[in-house]
């Protein structure tokens, strides 16, 4: 493995659709330092998202370089290629430090079956009573079992194993942060799978820092957890314990990490998680990227005049364009159409209103979860307006960055992470004994 650009333990993806909330956005994470809290801004924006709004990667790089110098930042940071595959990362190469390489689409296709024999074999210890320090109960696997396994996620971790190898090639040793994501697939990894794919991911010598799987429960854009939080809680600590067991076990970066895709806003589970990374002295990195593009609207809509005029368009615009504005995010969405305000209703409305059926408070009976989810993927209909969209966020500077900040800081950072800075990370967990049952 090549020498590493180490991520800290705490970090956090912010996205920033337009390229405008850059120094506001960092000034979540200055409130944060100031009150001993270091956390890393990661910001990330993916080749969608990109094509979407017709920007480069090139221009998130020269916000976030112009946001750190005017506040003066001295602390790390990183800009992501997010959700990068083969056919996309190039363009990313010049201007990243963090490449979250998304194998999801590879997952359950058959791997050659040669190599899953050849892996089952390499890895005996993979098969029988696995006992883990901190999980209660030993897993218990079959050779039978690892072999589906395998055959499920290894052809994708041998195509983020070809992503990583091209992105040290093209960069030509400059240090990188590597994440795996299998996110956005339809059934959550189980712990034992994990443990699979993370001596998967070491056969492969992908120096992971981060990785994000597929949780139990619903992680839609922008609004609450929807699932069991019990459930939701034990998986994320068994989890933990397993990245802990196979850091020292395969010898993987002691910098590794769960990453929280569609982290924003899922408060339900901010406790649980909490008490997890207490436990454990564990990092986190999680993603809060379109929570942005959603405070400005609130913004602009909250300045009211012309603003509130031009957030009334976007939900018009929204609702005129659901299809294709929702197809790309059809995994990650949940919006009952008949749950939508009509347009006409919303043109009505005071910014008050708009704002609080926007706004992410579940106190507020006028709160509308499907409007906000419907407005996450929603951000097209902005990039159309062109100039006239970025000419109201330079207006309505103000307003629009002291809501993106408190989001990122008050609603987020405070409740998940402060506080833990003061935690001792536990030492790598000693490996189990060799699995009991015989291949």
């Amino acid at each position: 493995m090549i020498e590493l650009l180490k991520l800290e333990k705490f970090s956090f993806g912010v996205g920033d659709r337009f390229a405008r909330q850059a120094k506001a956005q960092l000034q979540a994470f200055i409130l944060a330092a100031q009150q001993g809290l270091d956390v890393v801004p990661v910001w990330n924006k993916s080749n969608r998202e990109h094509v979407i709004v017709g920007s480069e990667p090139s221009g998130t790089r020269a916000a976030v370089e112009a946001a750190v110098k005017q506040l003066g930042w001295r602390k790390a940071y990183h800009v992501d290629a997010d959700h990068i595959g083969l056919k996309t990362v190039d363009r990313f190469i010049p201007h990243s430090d963090f490449y979250t390489i998304d194998v999801a689409d590879w997952i359950g296709k058959p791997a050659d079956a040669t190599r899953v024999e050849a892996f089952i074999r390499t890895h005996p210890e993979l098969v029988g009573d696995i006992s883990i320090p901190e999980i209660e109960w030993p897993f218990q696997t079959t050779v039978a079992e690892v072999r589906r396994i395998a055959g499920k996620y290894l052809l994708a971790v041998q195509e983020a194993g070809k992503i990583y190898r091209h992105i040290v090639e093209t960069k030509g040793g400059r240090k990188f942060i590597t994440e795996v994501s299998m996110d956005e697939t339809d059934q959550p990894q189980t712990p034992p799978e994990l443990l699979i794919i993370l001596a998967a991911i070491a056969d492969e010598k992908i120096p992971i820092q981060t990785i994000a799987p597929k949780f139990t429960g619903r992680f839609n854009k922008g609004v609450d957890y929807v699932g069991d939080v019990a459930q939701f809680e034990k998986e994320f600590n068994e989890d933990l314990a397993v990245i802990n067991f196979a850091v020292h076990q395969y010898g993987l970066p002691d910098t590794l990490k769960l990453s929280v895709h569609s982290g924003s806003d899922k408060f339900s589970i901010y406790a649980p998680m909490r008490r997890a990374l207490g436990r454990f002295g564990s990092g986190l990195h999680i993603k809060t990227a379109g929570t942005t593009w959603l405070e400005e609207v609130i913004g602009l809509a909250e300045a009211d005049g012309d603003g509130l005029v031009l957030a009334r368009e976007i939900y018009a615009g929204a609702v005129e364009h659901a299809g294709e504005l929702c197809a790309p995010y059809a995994t990650v969405i949940d919006i009952d159409f008949k749950k939508l305000p009509s347009i006409v209703t919303v043109n009505g409305w005071s910014a008050a209103q708009f704002t609080a059926a926007l706004r992410h408070d579940q106190k507020n009976p006028a709160y509308n979860r499907h409007l906000r989810q419907l407005i996450h993927v929603g951000y097209k209909i902005a990039a159309k307006m062109g100039d006239r969209y970025l000419d109201a966020l330079d207006k309505y500077e103000d307003t629009v960055a002291r809501n993106v900040t408190s989001n990122l800081y008050e609603r987020h950072m405070k409740p998940l992470l402060l506080g833990l800075e003061r935690v001792t990370p536990r030492k790598a967990a000693v490996p189990a004994q060799a699995a009991t049952a015989a291949l």
